[in-house]
């Protein structure tokens, strides 16, 4: 990752105890990881590094604002990002990070780089249905909105008022009215009406 220098840790200079790193997180870390679904974010990341002599212990603090279209208008909104992660970070004979929790490095290596951390952070903490709050406030008034309205399901209620509404004020075929008359006079001879 040599692009993302910034977000190496060289640990071999820190001494022992907590060290805080801070980073603004925009578009150009997601660029970098070819992913496409943010238009602009603003993400402050606040890393509290524990340094003992066999383990670090890396606490990332996430709070910001992604910017995302909506699934239901496709407008564009800041979708809030608040979240945590906790990361172990031990010495090994090679490196592993099958563990989302457990990053084991080679006792060869000074230094960490938190990028992919704070991307995949990030990205997890968006969630899966995107919707606008002005679609859920509705404060939101657009074209596609409207058009959704309209294939609106509605509730039974709603439609047996509708029915009513357009058979009152639909005129009666005057043929209609003399069957209906056949009908009583039948009901009224068997004795039903």
């Amino acid at each position: 990752m040599k692009d993302l220098k910034e977000f190496d840790i060289s640990f071999i200079g820190l001494k022992e105890g907590i060290h805080q790193f801070e980073y603004t997180i925009d578009k150009k870390l997601f660029d970098f990881f070819n992913y496409d679904e943010f238009c602009d974010s603003k993400v402050k990341v606040v890393l509290t590094f524990l340094k003992n002599t066999t383990i670090f212990e890396l606490d990332f603090v996430f709070s910001g604002w992604v910017e995302v279209a909506c699934d239901v208008t496709t407008e564009l909104f800041h979708q809030p990002i608040e979240t945590e992660i906790h990361l172990v970070v031990k010495f090994g004979d090679e490196y592993n990070d099958e563990n989302e929790e457990l990053l084991i490095i080679p006792f060869s290596e000074n230094k960490i780089n938190v990028a992919q951390y704070i991307y995949e952070a990030i990205v997890l903490a968006v969630p899966l249905k995107r919707i606008h709050p002005g679609v859920i406030d509705g404060s939101l008034h657009s074209e596609i909105l409207e058009r959704l309205k309209e294939f609106e399901i509605r509730g039974e209620e709603d439609q047996a008022e509708e029915e009513q509404e357009v058979h009152k004020n639909r005129e009666i075929d005057p043929r209609w009215n003399k069957l209906k008359n056949i009908l009583i006079e039948k009901n009224k001879s068997n004795g039903t009406s």
